[in-house]
């Protein structure tokens, strides 16, 4: 057997004439996933509701070296998701890997009691959202002859979370949305796989009182809340050549808040 080391990837030009399209980037996981694709030489389009958000983000990215460009995005409409893959298209030739990550937590309420207005938009925007951009972009993906897509699902995607029936429900959506996909697609140089992603540190968790703050970082064994950029390491590794036989799985990353 060889003992030749492998050759380290070039995670500098890892992604170089490729093409993503990321969900969800204004801000947080969507906008650390972008920065670290940009950083891989790929181009890429960040889309969020927020459109002065993304061009603010795209700005940045563009400052720093990237090729970036912004657009607006709503994953509860077809149409706009559509809009948003031809646009990537046409802004830099194609779309080679995607990011499914733009979500809404929405409202705290038992089951029995939660809003359906409510649960119809969380629903609508997490897992109608997810498979709207599946529908978009893997045929332009196919046509290219190969690819690779991450959907962002969450840790609730394999637990339940008392007061968070809509959110769990489309988040254990997501990864069975994920794993149908990928095995649709194998055959065809696709690789699609989902994240479960712990509670992240952001700024809004930070403006928590101290105690809920507090009980939220004792749920994670590693003692504290994760990083965006800690789950972006992860998303990137997925769609690169190093996860070249990594089809339909969904990866926590959470400081061991599912392992007890």
């Amino acid at each position: 057997m060889s003992t030749t080391p492998a050759t380290a990837p070039d995670y500098a030009t890892e992604f170089a004439g490729r093409t993503a399209l990321v969900t969800g980037a204004a801000s947080g996981i969507g906008l650390a996933t972008a920065r670290r694709l940009g950083a891989g030489g790929a181009n890429v389009v960040i889309a969020d509701f927020n459109v002065e958000g993304a061009e603010t983000a795209a700005a940045e990215l563009n400052a720093e070296g990237v090729k970036a460009a912004a657009v607006a995005l709503d994953v509860t409409s077809p149409e706009s998701v559509e809009a948003a893959v031809r646009f990537t298209v046409d802004t830099f030739g194609g779309l080679d890997l995607a990011v499914n990550n733009a979500g809404i937590g929405g409202p705290s309420a038992p089951t029995g009691a939660y809003d359906i207005e409510a649960y119809d938009r969380v629903i609508r925007t997490n897992l109608d959202g997810v498979f709207y951009s599946l529908r978009h972009e893997l045929p332009v993906i196919e046509a290219a002859g190969r690819g690779a897509i991450v959907n962002v699902a969450s840790i609730l995607g394999s637990t339940g979370f008392a007061g968070s029936p809509a959110y769990v429900a489309a988040k254990h959506g997501v990864v069975g949305l994920t794993k149908t996909a990928a095995a649709e697609y194998a055959s065809k140089n696709i690789r699609i796989n989902a994240v479960g992603p712990g509670f992240i540190d952001t700024p809004l968790l930070r403006g928590m009182d101290s105690t809920a703050y507090d009980g939220l970082v004792a749920l994670h064994p590693a003692g504290r809340l994760g990083r965006s950029e800690e789950v972006a390491e992860l998303i990137v590794f997925l769609l690169s050549d190093r996860a070249s036989f990594v089809h339909g799985s969904y990866h926590l990353v959470d400081g061991a808040y599912t392992a007890v």
